[in-house]
Parts: structure tokens; sequence; C-alpha cells
């Protein structure tokens, strides 16, 4: 990112990582894969809050077919790290038995929000569940999920910006950021 200088969150510095151009053409990609498997479908996104709201209306900007898109709410991490359990704060009231359904996230670090998540959507009945995420750490990975649309891959290190936070703070950078 070159000229974006170094930010302080809180107690902790964060250096440039990820410019909008280049996360636009992550985007990008990731759209033209679901306007290509999804063309004559009506999919229902279904977006994870409160990381995921940038991606998904980027990437849905980007989406050239019908769909629908709904919100659910979910937190598990605290500062830098994932707490290790999942609260559900608000959930899917959509009936989404027979539909495909989108998770858009906007990071799959451990896996444990979607280790939490898929059972109880699988008890809906859907016709099927795929994930696209903006991010994904192999490296921190704990649960087996098949993630078929991911953005960009990265290590494991704790960034913020567009969508993701540190304790409530960065989510409107437009650019990410790595800790220092």
């Amino acid at each position: 990112m070159g000229s974006s200088p170094t930010i302080t969150l809180h107690d902790k510095a964060f250096r440039p990582y990820l410019s909008a151009a280049e996360l636009a053409t992550a985007i990008d990609g990731v759209a033209a894969r679901l306007n290509a498997d999804y063309a004559g479908r009506r999919p229902l996104f279904v977006v994870v809050l409160t990381g995921g709201f940038m991606f998904a209306a980027d990437l849905l900007k980007r989406f050239t077919g019908d769909c629908e898109i709904v919100f659910i709410r979910v937190a598990s991490y605290e500062g830098t790290g994932s707490t290790g359990t999942v609260q559900e704060i608000m959930g899917l009231r959509e009936d989404v038995q027979g539909r495909d359904l989108i998770l858009v996230e906007d990071i799959v670090d451990t896996g444990t929000t979607l280790h939490h998540l898929l059972p109880t959507l699988r008890a809906k009945n859907p016709a099927s569940i795929e994930i696209a995420a903006l991010f994904f750490k192999p490296a921190s990975l704990r649960h087996d999920l098949v993630l078929n649309y991911i953005a960009r891959e990265i290590p494991n290190d704790f960034v913020v910006g567009y969508g993701l936070d540190y304790d409530g703070l960065g989510r409107n950078l437009p650019e990410v950021y790595v800790a220092a």
C-alpha cells in the first residue's frame, strides 16, 4: 500500500497490508465465480455481521443474477484473538428450505463461527450451502470446512479494516492493515 501510514487503534499499531484496489481485484474474482456457478438460480446471501458488511456490499454489487440478502450476527472475538466460543446474537428468521444459501463471512480463522452455524442452517433443509469469505487463514483452521469462494488466503496475522475490527475500531477503513 506504499504511502498509507501506520495507524494506532486503542493501544495497538497496525501497518498497511492490502490496498482498496487489491481488495477490489480479489472480490472481482469471487463474484465472477459466483456469477458463473449461480447463473439462472436465485441464491440467498446470508451475511455474517458485523465484519461481513463491507465485503457483502461490494460482492453483491458485482453479482449479476437475481438474489436475496439477509443478515445474521454472531460474535467470537475479543481483542485480537478468538474466544473459542460463539454467541449467536441475531439469528436467521427466513424460511430457507430448498434455497441455495451463500454464507458471506469477512474472515475464516479458526472456523468456529461456521462450525457453529452450519449445523443450525443444515437443519433448516436448504438445497445447498456455500461459504464466501474475504479472507481465509489456513494455518488457524481448527474445523473441517469446505471453502469454495475465498477472495484471499492470508497468514495467521491479525488484520483490521474493510469491516474487520480491533475491539470495535477500524471497520470503516477502506483498506486492510496488519498488526505491526
